[in-house]
């Protein structure tokens, strides 16, 4: 699958792998992939997100992946669902937090001397590489793009589709941005 990736979708993924070890995380997350393609330029990706404002809420983005970070990765979907039960995520936190300190619940290490050689991918970022394909199979597109990368995460449900869509990025808008896709040249 990987020899279809542009050189683009390929730039996402070790900057994703890079997010990963920067955070100190032990795998590459599809936060990972989204913040990666926050940091490209010049490609389909970052024009379809530049069309959709991504200079005005790209901060905010960053600051709401790392806020679910610190919620163990839930959703602000899962968090108010929990609320409904009686289960307060910010207390619980604020409390294991008061005892572990700072980002304890956030799964990242960091003591990042732990870790040496190769990231694995998470079973969530996996599932986006591989939906990836199937979004382009189903464009009838020859390559896999950051374009791909970028709709495979909003389609797929979790804390990237969630923070996107609160900022417009939707499977529908960028499938107006993007266009159908139908017979684009390889990059």
């Amino acid at each position: 699958m990987f020899e279809r990736f542009t050189k683009d979708a390929r730039a996402v993924v070790q900057g994703a792998v890079e997010h990963a070890e920067a955070a100190g995380a032990g795998t590459v997350e599809p936060e990972h992939l989204l913040l990666a393609l926050l940091d490209r330029e010049g490609s389909r990706a970052s024009f379809a997100l530049a069309a959709l404002g991504a200079g005005e809420y790209q901060d905010a983005v960053r600051q709401e992946l790392r806020d679910a970070r610190r919620r163990a990765g839930l959703s602000q979907a899962e968090t108010e669902a929990l609320a409904g039960l009686g289960i307060d995520v910010s207390e619980i936190v604020a409390r294991v937090e008061e005892a572990h300190g700072v980002g304890a619940m956030s799964g990242d290490r960091k003591d990042r001397r732990w870790w040496s050689g190769h990231r694995s991918f998470s079973r969530g970022a996996k599932d986006v590489l591989e939906k990836a394909l199937r979004v382009a199979v189903a464009r009838r597109d020859r390559h896999i793009g950051d374009e791909h990368l970028l709709l495979a995460l909003v389609l797929r449900p979790g804390v990237p589709a969630e923070v996107l869509a609160g900022h417009g990025v939707t499977h529908e808008s960028l499938t107006r941005v993007l266009g159908d896709g139908a017979g684009e040249a390889c990059a």
